[in-house]
Order: structure tokens, then sequence, then C-alpha cells
């Protein structure tokens, strides 16, 4: 639905959390709770200052809502984002944005995954002991949902401001990718999100019933 044409259209915001030593080795990384590298956070130290502040691409201003994962990796990346400010914007550490939870495939490569089971796929098949693509699917779709509750109470009643960030992981944002468009799950196989990148998403001819995406892996490293 169009909203007022004089308020700028609403974002949602996408960061993935910095380089730890599992995303560096290709181990999948659900519950597990571990820290980013020296390297990992100095990525996000990198970019910081051209993106977030005033008049920058994430106006803290802007920012009704951050959602962040509360394993410690992203905690640390939002921290990293924002600490420096006087005042941090209004947020919330939620399970809901967790990575998927890889069940029984948890900390392993794809190649050791694949001599348990050739044919597995996450896309398809989802992970035993963990979430299916069903579970993944209507999870993120909560989350969307929740997203653009924000952007239409902005968009069409000027209640609370333009954007919503989430700091989270690498297969968690690129389901959401594919939702946030209405694509099948299985799609977000053709996404790659670099750690600390960011993704736009927003909406096309100022409509909220137009999903689209607008930038991925911003000033990745």
């Amino acid at each position: 639905m169009a909203g007022d044409s004089k308020r700028p259209v609403p974002r949602l915001f996408l960061v993935r959390h910095g380089e730890t030593e599992w995303s560096l080795n290709g181990r999948h990384t659900g519950r597990t709770d571990i820290p980013l590298t020296a390297r990992g956070e100095q990525q996000i130290l990198d970019k910081r200052d051209n993106i977030v502040g005033e008049g920058k691409l994430i106006d803290p201003k802007n920012l009704c809502q951050v959602l962040v994962s509360p394993r410690q990796r992203a905690h640390k990346t939002f921290h990293l984002l924002f600490d420096q400010l006087d005042e941090v914007p209004p947020h919330l550490f939620t399970e809901e944005v967790r990575e998927w939870d890889y069940g029984q495939y948890e900390g392993l490569l794809s190649s050791e995954i694949h001599e348990k089971d050739p044919k597995w796929e996450i896309w398809r098949h989802g992970c035993p002991g963990g979430e299916s693509t069903a579970e993944m699917g209507a999870r993120i779709d909560g989350v969307i949902a929740k997203v653009r509750e924000y952007h239409r109470k902005y968009y069409e009643e000027g209640t609370g401001t333009r954007d919503v960030l989430i700091v989270a992981h690498g297969h968690f944002n690129r389901v959401l990718l594919t939702r946030w468009v209405n694509f099948p799950l299985a799609l977000g196989t053709h996404f790659n999100i670099e750690p600390g990148g960011v993704s736009v998403l927003s909406y096309n001819h100022k409509n909220l019933e137009e999903p689209a995406i607008n930038a991925l892996n911003l000033y990745a490293m």
C-alpha cells in the first residue's frame, strides 16, 4: 500500500556479523557461541565511520528498531557499530533472528556432511535435529511481518521512524532476502552474504506491496 509521498520509503538494513574462526573455515555455526576474530572486529570498525552516523547510510535517528541475534558474534558486531555514539538506538536481542539451527550438522564442514549424506542440501532438506526448511521459513516470515508492521506504521500513519536494522548471520540473511521478495526459500542458495556486509531492502514505486532488494554486500571486505 502506498503511503505519504512526502515520507521517504522505509528500509530494512541487514548486517552480517564479522568473521569468526568457523566462518573462516567454513564450519556451520548455528547455536555455538564463538567470538569474532581480531580481523572480524576490524572488519566492522573499518566500515563503521563510513556507514553509521548522522547523514550516513545507517543514520541512528532513522532507526525505529534494531533486532540483534543473541550470539556473541552478532552482539559484538552491534556494539562495535554503535557504542561510539552518545545514544545507542532502540534495540532488542532476540532468538527470532538467530542463525539456522544446524542440529546434528553443527560445527561440520559441508564436505563432512556430504560424507554422511551425499545428497544433502540445506535449502531443500534442512538439518536433522535442527530446523527444517519449513521451520526456518516460518520463523523468518514472522520476522518480516514484524518489520513490515514497523514500516507500515511509519509510512501510513507517521508513527516512529523510517528504518529497521537486523544484525544476524549468513544463512539467516540469505533466507530473509529470499522471503522478502516472496521467492521460495531454496532460491537463497543464489545469494552470497559476506562477513560484515550490509544489505538494503526496501520497496518499489513507493508501495509497501512491492518489496525489493536495493543492495547486497555494501562495504564488504
